[in-house]
């Protein structure tokens, strides 16, 4: 497909999805939105793909969604057309894995997006905010509820009630993003840790990240129950043989499944 605010390419078994509307700092239209979604949608049901990245550009990943566009709603259109919803939480419905890939801002939305994936790495000058309420607003997209779940109340508490941005560093400090790397280097690295994933089998990759996002969802008692349940789950998969089998052998499995 062609796209109007993305670009999309595979490498290997890696499907890559850079925002890229260089000129608003990637901010986050319904075009893009749109076009974001069909892309993961696209990638999730390519058999040769076993995981994704999305990116941005060097100076923004998204600097949040377009306030152009969206000032003069009233209510009503924000209730009927439900706004913020349809196409914004597909990547948080990926079932396969999705690796952000963060340079520069990402703000608002742009932060939201970045946590919907399963895990980021940011470039050295990354920045990450909820800043809505400078505007008058609050987090629309999951933005007081992931990031609580990934930072703690306390930092949550901060950046959202007063707008603080925080860096590459401090977000690592804080379990907001995995690793942090040199900004030229982010996409590649991303692109690299996604391969690494995509080596793997893709329904036992599928498992870990549906029983990681459980852990977010119920007790640790029914957590530790799923994941239990899930364990033994493997051992119906021929990837499972084939990978106990590989390591008693000594060589590379050669998964039935990738």
């Amino acid at each position: 497909m062609s796209y109007e605010t993305i670009l999309t390419e595979t490498r290997g078994r890696v499907g890559l999805i850079t925002l890229n509307r260089p000129r608003a700092f990637n901010a986050l239209n319904a075009v893009l939105i749109r076009e974001l979604a069909q892309a993961v949608e696209a990638f999730e049901n390519t058999p040769a793909i076993g995981a994704l990245v999305i990116a941005g550009g060097p100076k923004a990943f998204a600097a949040g969604a377009d306030i152009k566009e969206m000032a003069d709603k009233s209510y009503m259109d924000c209730y009927l057309e439900d706004f913020i919803t349809k196409g914004w939480e597909r990547t948080a419905q990926c079932r396969k894995p999705v690796i952000a890939a963060v340079a520069g801002y990402a703000l608002g939305g742009g932060c939201e997006i970045a946590m919907m994936c399963d895990f980021i790495i940011a470039a050295d000058n990354a920045l990450f905010g909820q800043p809505e309420i400078t505007i008058g607003t609050i987090p629309g997209a999951g933005g007081t509820q992931r990031l609580v779940r990934a930072v703690g109340k306390a930092l949550a508490m901060d950046m959202c009630l007063t707008g603080r941005q925080i860096t590459a560093e401090e977000a690592l400090r804080a379990g907001l993003v995995s690793r942090v790397v040199r900004t030229e280097e982010v996409v590649d690295e991303a692109v690299k840790a996604a391969e690494t994933i995509a080596a793997m089998s893709l329904p036992i990759a599928m498992m870990v990240k549906e029983c990681v996002n459980r852990a977010f969802e119920v007790s640790l008692a029914e957590g530790v129950r799923f994941e239990r349940r899930m364990f033994h789950s493997t051992f119906a998969t021929r990837d499972q043989k084939e990978g106990m089998g590989a390591f008693t052998l000594k060589r590379v499995p050669a998964w039935e499944y990738q």
